[in-house]
């Protein structure tokens, strides 16, 4: 069962087929990509009107669908797709999707604009990072989006469901092409990998544990504090996150995710220029995160952790190491 990260699981809402229901029409959609509740879609419902915040891969396509004539609504009702950003294990389904939507539109940055329109060079860098047999397992085809059914975003421009207005706010750090969408009915925001990663998993007494996520080629982790700091600003009563669902205590995970990008930071200064500085960025970063959890109360066994986390903790290396690359000798990173 999804919980609530802040309330627990009996407010959490009911959950039928890897869809959770939270309020005022908001419901997270698991995309099952690699694991349950690792990856979620938003779906937004307002007066039989709705939008998609995310989509997660094209092999979640068919699950969102399902998770629309659940709410018995059709395809025709939905009008808009809000992309935080172009990473596959977000948009990937986008084009796929919205082949099955007459009247949606899909928002995204305007550097994700031509990767979404042609995905090659989009699948040629995740081929690169994941390896041919896993890229093919986990996202499938990726299907080109026309030009004419893409928006692309100006910062605060917002975007209207049945009157229900979704302000976007651009939010680089993690990506460059990143934005978030703030809800103005709830207050609530739709961060993508903006504010972080809550696996539910690590959820104790009701309290979500927070972690960064970088990511080759785009982290930068000055960046990502400001935008971190813009979503707080907005004092949002809740964060959805793609990983994984809705979050509240917005403030003290605020504090604690923007001290972990330091902690990031400083690993990643120790380890530059070392021999497999990869490596032993990827140790530290996994000795501070099964501490961080320690203190968080979290009694996982390690070798659980490990088959849980193992996979970001490489990840988060690689991005650390490729934002190490990109710095000048005055330790600020090179334009892009």
């Amino acid at each position: 069962m999804v919980t609530d990260a802040a309330e627990g699981p009996a407010q959490a809402g009911p959950v039928v087929s890897g869809v959770t229901e939270y309020t005022d029409g908001i419901f997270a959609i698991d995309t099952h990509y690699v694991r349950p509740t690792l990856d979620a879609s938003h779906l937004v419902i307002e007066r039989e009107r709705a939008a998609f915040v995310d989509t997660g891969a094209a092999p979640a396509v068919p699950l969102l669908l399902q998770a629309l004539e659940q709410r018995g609504l059709q395809p025709e009702s939905v009008d808009w797709i809000l992309l935080t950003h172009i990473h596959l294990d977000h948009a990937g389904g986008a084009g796929a999707l919205l082949a099955h939507l007459p009247n949606a539109r899909v928002v995204v940055h305007p550097r994700g604009v031509g990767h979404l329109v042609d995905p090659t060079r989009l699948i040629a860098a995740t081929r690169a990072v994941y390896g041919d047999a896993l890229y093919d397992r986990l996202y499938g085809e990726i299907r080109p989006i026309p030009p004419e059914r893409l928006v692309a975003a100006a910062d605060l421009e917002r975007f209207d469901l049945a009157g229900r207005h979704f302000r976007c706010h651009y939010t680089p750090g993690h990506a460059l092409h990143h934005q978030v969408y703030q809800d103005e009915r709830t207050g609530g925001v739709f961060t993508g990998d903006t504010f972080g990663i809550s696996y539910r998993d690590f959820d104790v007494d009701g309290r979500a544990f927070i972690q960064p996520t970088t990511t080759p080629s785009q982290f930068d982790p000055q960046q990502l504090l400001a935008s971190i700091d813009r979503v707080l600003a907005l004092q949002p009563s809740a964060v959805y996150l793609t990983h994984y669902g809705r979050v509240t205590e917005v403030a003290r995970l605020g504090l604690e995710l923007k001290a972990a990008v330091d902690v990031y930071e400083s690993i990643a200064r120790r380890h530059a220029g070392q021999v497999d500085a990869t490596a032993a960025m990827a140790a530290d970063i996994a000795a501070w995160t099964f501490d961080a959890l320690d203190r968080h109360g979290d009694r996982t066994p390690e070798d659980t952790r490990r088959r849980l986390l193992n996979a970001d903790i490489r990840l988060n290396a690689d991005g650390l190491a490729a934002w190490v690359q990109r710095m000048d000798v005055s330790g600020r990173t090179t334009a892009q």
